[in-house]
């Protein structure tokens, strides 16, 4: 199988390659650098481009034979998206919807699709349920939302077949080391206690000791990076076998608060890292843990790394041998 993978040298996106190179499938990446890493690609044949860009699309279908599409690209920050929310527009749907003109220009009938559990706002139940209401709180949810019903209309219209993943918090790196958690700036819980730990920021702060929660601190529901890019390939060969399109949660069903997470991390390093309460940030809900039983029961996913101190032990051995990241630019 020959898949396209548009924004395959991001976080995401490039443990999805590997992934995908591991079980002998070709991969094809498009991505426009923004905020990937050519370094974190392990293989693969790379096009620099936008996704928005219809010629360069045209390009990458024309010259490869694609048979499915998994598609990661797109702005991530949620409090960047408050602040700009025509950027997250334009380019978070106005990309997919060129992605899907070339698909459906090349008869291309698969894709999958990162989506989030920005999707849900502010939980009506725990764990969270695919079925639960939708309405994000930020201009990112609400970019992959409608970009969920995007695909709807299409799948009607051209039978583009789709799956979307909500996913809630990605973390951890390749049990080889050699690809992790890059981003500028960085924003995600783990990553940030790690350059504690390894010299690059002097501490980490806790937004809110006095949540409705066991110890004050939000808990969320972590889940390795590698296990979500298992879920994107078994849903891809679910839609390839004649699976209708579906939407997933991707969890680990359990939460961690942000102190049991500073914790662990304290005890996998073995470095006393620092940490400091600060004011509650805006729009932070208490818990957010996801239900994936959905997807164990009809992907057959079977996540490998639920243990938070393997995730954290992963993403050590990325980050105390990559201190700066990838150091490209």
């Amino acid at each position: 199988m020959k898949v396209l993978v548009c924004g395959g040298a991001g976080y995401i996106g490039s443990h999805m390659v590997a992934h995908l190179l591991e079980n002998n499938h070709e991969v094809v990446v498009l991505d426009n650098l923004q905020t990937g890493h050519k370094s974190s690609l392990l293989g693969g044949k790379l096009y620099v481009g936008d996704l928005r860009d219809s010629e360069i699309l045209d390009k990458v279908f024309s010259e490869n034979k694609i048979d499915a599409v998994i598609d990661f690209a797109a702005n991530s920050l949620v409090g960047e998206s408050v602040e700009k929310p025509l950027k997250y527009f334009e380019n978070n749907i106005y990309s997919v919807i060129k992605l899907l003109e070339a698909m459906n220009k090349h008869g291309v009938k698969y894709i999958v699709f990162s989506s989030t559990a920005a999707t849900y706002g502010e939980p009506e139940n725990t764990p969270i349920q695919e079925e639960d209401k939708t309405f994000p709180t930020n201009p990112y949810g609400e970019s992959k939302l409608a970009v969920e019903k995007i695909l709807k209309w299409c799948d009607r219209a051209y039978g583009i077949k789709y799956t979307a993943l909500r996913y809630f918090n990605a973390c951890g790196a390749h049990t080889n080391g050699k690809i992790g958690e890059d981003h500028s700036p960085e924003t995600h819980l783990i990553p940030i206690i790690l350059q504690a730990a390894s010299g690059v920021r002097e501490k980490i702060m806790i937004f809110g000791d006095d949540y409705n929660t066991a110890d004050g601190s939000c808990v969320r529901d972590y889940v390795h990076v590698s296990d979500l890019a298992s879920a994107h390939l078994l849903a891809l060969k679910r839609l390839q076998n004649g699976g209708d399109s579906k939407i997933y949660n991707l969890g680990n069903g359990k939460g961690f608060s942000v102190k049991e997470v500073i914790d662990v991390a304290r005890k996998v390093t073995g470095i006393d890292i620092k940490a400091e309460v600060a004011a509650r940030r805006a729009g932070d809900p208490a818990t957010l843990i996801a239900s994936s039983e959905k997807a164990i029961k009809e992907l057959g996913w079977e996540p490998k790394f639920n243990s938070l101190e393997t995730i954290i032990a992963t993403a050590w051995k990325w980050h105390s041998s990559h201190p700066h990241g990838y150091d490209e630019k």
